[in-house]
């Protein structure tokens, strides 16, 4: 049984998300605010966290930053705005997917499905090795861990799964379309900006100088490439 938490200030949301989650025989927590979230989140472990953007104590921006410094739970945001930037703020910030309300529960469904199927995936999926090594590089797939010179690193789930895209097939250049596709699949709703965002950040984490990788290059004009 996968435990989710839905956190939401407005009660009648996160009142028909946990009946409508539960039908799916998911276990399902709730909290009001960000404060209540955060505690929770440090306390319990979820698979999967629903978490809307305006909310009291902490906005949901900021319990995704504070997350991130200690867990790479799978985050879709829900969010009443529509601007693009709200919706690409919410991604650079750790999360893993967004939702626009009003949403369809069965959207939503789909969504938790996608990113549980795809945290959960076999390694043998994309290489049968269960560790990759490069470059001072160590990625062990069946622990979704990731060491650079020893040292470990905290990846959000669609940072590591474009990590080990890239990484299984060294030097092979993928267009951002490509990344969308394969990462986030064929039905996101997002751009290729969302790619640009995920791949700064993933620098920021794994390079020495984001200025000029050794691991992630960019291949103007095209896409992405991890170099060997």
């Amino acid at each position: 049984m996968k435990k989710v938490l839905v956190v939401d200030d407005e009660k009648l949301i996160v009142k028909g998300l946990k009946f409508s989650l539960e039908q799916d025989d998911m276990e399902v927590d709730t909290a009001y605010d960000g404060g209540e979230a955060f505690e929770k989140i440090q306390n319990n472990h979820y698979d999967i966290v629903l978490l809307d953007i305006m909310l009291p104590v902490y906005t949901g921006i900021e319990v995704c930053q504070m997350v991130r410094e200690f867990s790479n739970v799978p985050i879709i945001m829900l969010t009443a705005k529509g601007e693009d930037m709200d919706k690409i703020m919410g991604l650079e910030y750790g999360a893993d997917d967004y939702i626009t309300k009003p949403f369809n529960i069965l959207e939503v469904k789909a969504r938790i499905k996608a990113i549980l199927r795809r945290s959960g995936k076999k390694v043998e999926e994309i290489k049968p090795s269960n560790t990759l090594e490069i470059n001072g590089m160590k990625v062990e797939l069946d622990s979704r861990r990731v060491f650079v010179q020893g040292k470990e690193l905290n990846l959000t789930a669609k940072e590591f799964d474009l990590l080990e895209l890239l990484m299984s097939h060294p030097n092979k250049v993928y267009s951002r379309n490509e990344l969308l596709e394969l990462i986030w699949g064929k039905t996101y709703p997002g751009d290729a900006r969302t790619v640009d965002v995920h791949v700064r950040r993933l620098r920021e984490k794994i390079e020495l100088n984001p200025g000029e990788p050794l691991y992630i290059h960019t291949k103007w004009g095209v896409g992405y490439f991890f170099k060997k």
